[in-house]
C-alpha cells in the first residue's frame, strides 16, 4: 500500500548538476532566485546507473522530474553525474530496470496516464502505456518491496483496479490482476512469484490478507491467509521475506504490527508497541541483506519519532538508534484513550494528551482537532508546537470521528454522502463527553482542522456555536454546496462518492444543504475564527474562503446590531490570512512555517485570554525535515 523508495538517498543540489542549462533549456542561477525547489521524491535504478528525483516549488503543485545519469565515479576517467531528461507534471515514478522508468502525469490535480521513458538507445523515448478514462479514478506507479513487480494502481474513492508488469521478464508489458468492481478495494504486493492482496473482502466489506498466483491473479484465484479479529482494522501491509507484515488497530484504538507467516499462515502474532504509538512509518529497505526486516518509526503529536526494527522470523522487536543508543527522553505526557457516546449509540474514539491527571484538566485551555472525511486517519504524526502546548500546560484531544478510517473501512462508509452529519453530531459528542468529565471549559476550549475537516467544526459552529472559544482552519472547504455544484472544478467528479451530486440527486442536494458551513450562517454570536487560505490552492477555491468569512462577518454584525446587550461581548474575532502559493497543505519554507505557526498560536492565546508562553532555555528548536 505504502510507496517504496530506492536502495540509497542522495541529496540532488541542481546547482552542482553539468549539462543542466543545455538539456533543459532553462537558466540555472535565474530559476534559483524565481523559485526555492525542494526535493520530493528519489529513485535510484536497480544497479544505480540513473537517479530520478522530483522538485517542487511552493508556487505549484506540478513537479518536475529530473533523470540524471550517475556515470562511474570510480573510474580512473571522471565521468560528473549529469541531467539527460527532464519530465514536467510528473507525480509518481518507478524504475523498471536501469533503462526504463515508467511514471505519471498530473493534470489538473488528476493522475490518469501511465509512460514510459525508455533510455536504451542514443535517442530517448516517451511511449503512452496506460490512459484511465473514468474521471474519479486516481492513477499512480507503484514498485513491490522485492522491486520484481510494478504495480499501476488505477483508484477511485470506493473501487480498484490493478495492473502489473513483471520487471524480470524483457517485454515490460502491463497485465490485469482483477477488474475494478463497485466497492471493491484491493492492494498488491509480490512474493515468490505469488501476489499477496489486501482486499476489502472480508467480513463487513473490512480488509483481510488473501492470496493469488502471478499467473492467475483475478478473484477467481483469491485464497483467504488471514482475516484479522472483530473490531481489528488493517491500516497497511508489507511483505517482508517470508512474511506479512500488517499495521492495524485493536478495538481500543492502539495501534499494533501483526505479522502472517507466508509459508504457514495460520501461525500469526502480535506485536504490541508502546501505548502512546498513534502513527507508524514503515521505512524503505535498504540493501539486500536488510530486507528480512521491517523498519519503521513510530510517533505521536508529542512523542519525536523512534527508529524500531522488527525481525518477522523469530519476533525480535529492537528500539533505537542504529549505533545502540536509546531513543530520546519523550517526557512525561500522559496519553489517555477514550470513547464518547454518540446519539445514535455510537462509541466515537478520543485520543487525549495531557501532563496533568484528568481530574486536574478543569481549567487547562483544550486544543480539538478533528478531521473526518475520505476514510483517511486523523494526522497524529509528531509536530513540535504540539508538544510546546502540551508543556504549557494545554490538554491535546483528537476527535476520530466517522468519516475517517480510525475503526476501518465501515467507519468511513457510516458518514458518507447522506449520512455525513453523523461526523458533526460525533464531535459535538466527543466535547461533551470531555466537559463531562471535567477536561477544560467551552471558554477554554479551541477547535483546529484542515482542508475537509473545516466541515464538521463549521457546522458545529453553526449549530452550537458556544461550545467552544476559537477556531483555527487551514485551507479549509467550507463551500460544500457550491464546489459539489460546479463540475468545472478539479475534484468535484472525484468527490461524488464522498460528498454526494447536488445537481443530479435531490436527496444528495437536501442532506448537503442541511450541513454546508457556508450555506448555514445564521445571526448569532460566533467563536473567533482564523482562517488561513492559499491563494493559488486549486483544492480549495480562494472564493469559498472569502464568501464565508463575508457572510459570517455580517452575520454576527447583524445580531450584534439586533441584540446589542447580548452576552456576544467582546466581539468575536474572524481573520483571514491568505498566503501566497498553491501548497494545500501549507508551506514547505521553515521560516514560512513558523510565521504561519506563530500568528496561529498568538491568536490562540488571544482568544482565550491565555499569557504568552514564556521561552525555556531548555527548549530546542526541532525541525524535521524528510525525502518521501
Amino acid at each position: 500500500m505504502d510507496t517504496r523508495q530506492s536502495e540509497q538517498e542522495q541529496v540532488l543540489n541542481l546547482g552542482q548538476v553539468s549539462g543542466q542549462e543545455e538539456k533543459t533549456g532553462v537558466d540555472n542561477e535565474e530559476m534559483k532566485q524565481r523559485f526555492q525547489w525542494t526535493v520530493q521524491r528519489i529513485r535510484l535504478s536497480p544497479q544505480e546507473k540513473h537517479l530520478a528525483a522530483t522538485l517542487k516549488t511552493n508556487h505549484s503543485e506540478e513537479l518536475r522530474c529530473v533523470v540524471v545519469r550517475l556515470g562511474q565515479m570510480n573510474s580512473p576517467f571522471l565521468d560528473p553525474p549529469h541531467v539527460v531528461f527532464t519530465l514536467d507534471k510528473v507525480f509518481s515514478f518507478e524504475w523498471a530496470t536501469d533503462e526504463v522508468l515508467f511514471y505519471t502525469t498530473l493534470e489538473g490535480l488528476r493522475c490518469s496516464r501511465v509512460f514510459r521513458l525508455d533510455l536504451t538507445s542514443n535517442r530517448s523515448r516517451i511511449t503512452s502505456v496506460y490512459e484511465e478514462t473514468h474521471p474519479d479514478v486516481f492513477v499512480e506507479v507503484v514498485l513491490s518491496r522485492n522491486r520484481q513487480i510494478l504495480t499501476i494502481n488505477c483508484n477511485s474513492r470506493t473501487t480498484s483496479e490493478v495492473l502489473l508488469i513483471d520487471t524480470t521478464t524483457s517485454h515490460l508489458k502491463p497485465f490485469l490482476v482483477q477488474p475494478r468492481q463497485q466497492d471493491l478495494l484491493y492492494h498488491v504486493e509480490h512474493w515468490r512469484r505469488w501476489l499477496i492482496i489486501l482486499a476489502n473482502t472480508g467480513p463487513g466489506q473490512e480488509y483481510q490478507v488473501v492470496q493469488a498466483p502471478l499467473s492467475e491473479p483475478s478473484m477467481v484465484s483469491w485464497v483467504t491467509l488471514f482475516t484479522p479479529g472483530p473490531g481489528t482494522a488493517v491500516k497497511d501491509m508489507d511483505v517482508v521475506r517470508d512474511h506479512c507484515v500488517l499495521v492495524a488497530r485493536t478495538p481500543a484504538s492502539e495501534l499494533v504490527l501483526i505479522v502472517v507467516s507466508l509459508t504457514h499462515p495460520k501461525e500469526a502474532y502480535t506485536v504490541q508497541l508502546p501505548s502512546w504509538t498513534c502513527a507508524i512509518n514503515p521505512k524503505k529497505p535498504d540493501m539486500a541483506d536488510q530486507r528480512r526486516v521491517f523498519e519503521f518509526l513510530i510517533s505521536s503529536p508529542v512523542h519525536s519519532p523512534v527508529p524500531y526494527c522488527l525481525y518477522p522470523e523469530d519476533g525480535l522487536l529492537l528500539s533505537g538508534t542504529k549505533d545502540g543508543s536509546s531513543p530520546e527522553n519523550q517526557g512525561n505526557y500522559t496519553t489517555t484513550r477514550l470513547e464518547a457516546y454518540n446519539q445514535d449509540g455510537t462509541l466515537v474514539p478520543i485520543t487525549l494528551f495531557h501532563m496533568v491527571p484528568v481530574e486536574g484538566l478543569t481549567q487547562a485551555p483544550l486544543l480539538v482537532h478533528v478531521y473526518g472525511a475520505y476514510g483517511r486517519d486523523l494526522n497524529m504524526e509528531f509536530c513540535p508546537e504540539k508538544r510546546l502546548l502540551l508543556e504549557q500546560g494545554w490538554a491535546l484531544a483528537y476527535c476520530h470521528i466517522r468519516g475517517g478510517g480510525e475503526r476501518g473501512l465501515s467507519w468511513q462508509r457510516q458518514a458518507r454522502v447522506e449520512g455525513k452529519q453523523k461526523g458533526v453530531e460525533d464531535l459535538q459528542a466527543c466535547l461533551r463527553h470531555l466537559f463531562s468529565l471535567g477536561v477544560s471549559s467551552p471558554s477554554l476550549t479551541a477547535l483546529t482542522a484542515c482542508s475537509a475537516g473545516a466541515v464538521p467544526v463549521g457546522a458545529l459552529c453553526n449549530k452550537h456555536p458556544h461550545m467552544m472559544r476559537a477556531v483555527t482552519l487551514q485551507a479549509p472547504f467550507l463551500d460544500v454546496l457550491g464546489t459539489m455544484e460546479d463540475p468545472s472544478l478539479p475534484l468535484t467528479l472525484e468527490d461524488r462518492e464522498e460528498w454526494g451530486d447536488p445537481v443530479g440527486n435531490p436527496k444528495h442536494r437536501l442532506t448537503i444543504s442541511s450541513y454546508c458551513p457556508l450555506h448555514n450562517i445564521t445571526p448569532q454570536c460566533y467563536p473567533s475564527i482564523l482562517l488561513t487560505a492559499y491563494s493559488g490552492d486549486t483544492r480549495v477555491p480562494l472564493a469559498g474562503v472569502l464568501k464565508y468569512t463575508e457572510q459570517l462577518k455580517k452575520a454576527i454584525h447583524t445580531y450584534i446590531t439586533m441584540k446589542p446587550k447580548s452576552e456576544c461581548k467582546p466581539a468575536p474575532n474572524i481573520v483571514l490570512n491568505i498566503q501566497s502559493g498553491a501548497n494545500h497543505l501549507g508551506p514547505e519554507d521553515f521560516e514560512l512555517m513558523l510565521e504561519e505557526e506563530a500568528l496561529r498560536l498568538a491568536f490562540l492565546y488571544t482568544e482565550l485570554g491565555l499569557d504568552p508562553p514564556q521561552p525555556s532555555r531548555k527548549r530546542k528548536i526541532v525541525r524535521l525535515s524528510g525525502i518521501k
